[in-house]
């Protein structure tokens, strides 16, 4: 019987690691990783202002993997109800739910079971109220958004965008187990950034929701009225970001870096709005939207910082 080949022999194994990996790889990608990212941005901080100090760091641990279990799932769950749309757009048609290279049936189970291990998880490593907080997340995420207002209404991203404020309702209870008024501003303060954050990428990809026929507000509405709009909430964002100090015990500090930051994004959102009233053939929203990011986790680093910096302040 003729002998299998070295190089043969080598290139079997070789190829099934790589196909493997490959395979890995797309599931990851559904999870939306870099969103993720971004959850646990504002998670983090959370925990920390609501320990007054260094939370342990085991619960830390425990509360970032449920919740980035519970922010993984609802991103999968959102692949598998938008795989048409997303093979529409330029932007998503490489997702591997768009293309096929993995089934619907693969992406659905998958999504179950990150979601109930997020819920599970949560439940018997941080306390029951996290547990339940995720668990209305990806519920309002994939029923919520994703099923009812997304391809209904030019609100979408505004109402749906709720759903990335839970994180710091998940961190604070984690620490606390219960709620209180300070969550509820940080929880208001990523819902008036959603829309200045998520309405410039609609507009650099208007096309693209078009094509898909989803009604962003940059679709529907003529590009002044989506800055003025703009201008609106980043204003509303400004102005809750400084009430914090109410709800819990921020230090001066806390204030003049959020008015500061609150400048640079207002500056931001105002050239905007002149680069569209001008009629410039580049209005370049994706400035916003890079800024957004920066704002929103420098705001948050600060957030998380302060309890040392109040305590500093005190000696």
């Amino acid at each position: 019987m003729p002998s299998v080949p070295i190089d043969s022999q080598q290139e079997v194994p070789s190829t099934a690691k790589r196909g493997l990996l490959a395979k890995l790889k797309s599931y990851v990608a559904l999870t939306k990783p870099r969103i993720i990212e971004l959850l646990l941005v504002t998670t983090i901080p959370t925990m920390f202002l609501a320990a007054d100090g260094f939370p342990e760091w085991k619960l830390v641990c425990a509360t970032v993997l449920g919740g980035s279990l519970a922010a993984a799932g609802s991103n999968v769950f959102n692949c598998y109800l938008d795989r048409d749309i997303d093979a529409l757009m330029h932007r998503t048609e490489n997702r591997p739910s768009a293309t096929g290279e993995i089934s619907g049936s693969r992406i659905l189970v998958f999504a179950t079971a990150l979601s109930v291990a997020s819920f599970a998880w949560l439940w018997r490593a941080v306390n029951p109220l996290s547990a339940w907080l995720a668990l209305g997340a990806i519920a309002f995420y994939v029923i919520g958004y994703t099923m009812l207002l997304k391809r209904r209404t030019p609100q979408n991203i505004v109402w749906g965008g709720a759903a990335g404020c839970m994180p710091v309702l998940i961190g604070w209870a984690a620490v606390k187990n219960e709620l209180s008024l300070a969550p509820v501003v940080l929880f208001l303060i990523i819902f008036l950034w959603t829309p200045p954050h998520y309405w410039p990428l609609s507009l650099r990809y208007r096309e693209d929701y078009a094509r898909a026929d989803v009604p962003m507000l940059p679709v529907v509405a003529d590009d002044k009225k989506v800055a003025q709009q703009i201008i609106l909430y980043s204003w509303v964002l400004v102005a809750v970001s400084w009430t914090l100090n109410l709800a819990a015990d921020m230090s001066f500090v806390y204030d003049i870096v959020a008015m500061t930051l609150g400048g640079f994004f207002l500056a931001e959102a105002y050239g905007l709005r002149s680069r569209v009233r001008s009629g410039a053939e580049d209005i370049k929203p994706m400035r916003l939207f890079h800024w957004s990011i920066t704002y929103l986790s420098l705001l948050f680093l600060m957030i998380g910082v302060d309890p040392f910096v109040k305590h500093w302040l005190a000696r």
